[in-house]
């Protein structure tokens, strides 16, 4: 999956537009990203990264950085083996789309 553009509110991926948040798999998308306390990620709202386990996740934190991403979250994942990247979304794109793993997500939220 490739990334082709990103802006408030809207993320194409494969020429295809999603208005919802988006969790990018590598022959995936999950539309609408749904999480339990909107702007603070859970660990059980990864549950779909989890069963996949990538080499790496990005993770979009919005367009202003918004979404909170605590450190015991991103410690789990590293437990799991899993690489993880945090940015604001328009960063945690261009990273998505440079990252040479096979198994690579992307878990991005498009707003705030």
């Amino acid at each position: 999956m490739r990334i082709d553009s990103y802006s408030f509110g809207r993320i194409v991926i494969d020429g295809k537009i999603y208005t919802k948040d988006v969790l990018i798999f590598p022959d995936l998308v999950i539309s609408p990203w749904w999480r339990k306390e909107g702007h603070l990620l859970k660990i059980e709202d990864l549950e779909e990264v989890l069963k996949e386990k990538p080499d790496v996740l990005v993770i979009g934190k919005g367009y202003s950085g918004v979404m909170e991403v605590p450190d015991v979250i991103v410690q789990e994942l590293a437990i799991e083996g899993i690489r993880v990247v945090v940015k604001d979304t328009s960063e945690a794109v261009g990273v998505f789309n440079i990252l040479n793993y096979r198994k690579k997500v992307a878990a991005l939220h498009r707003t705030c």
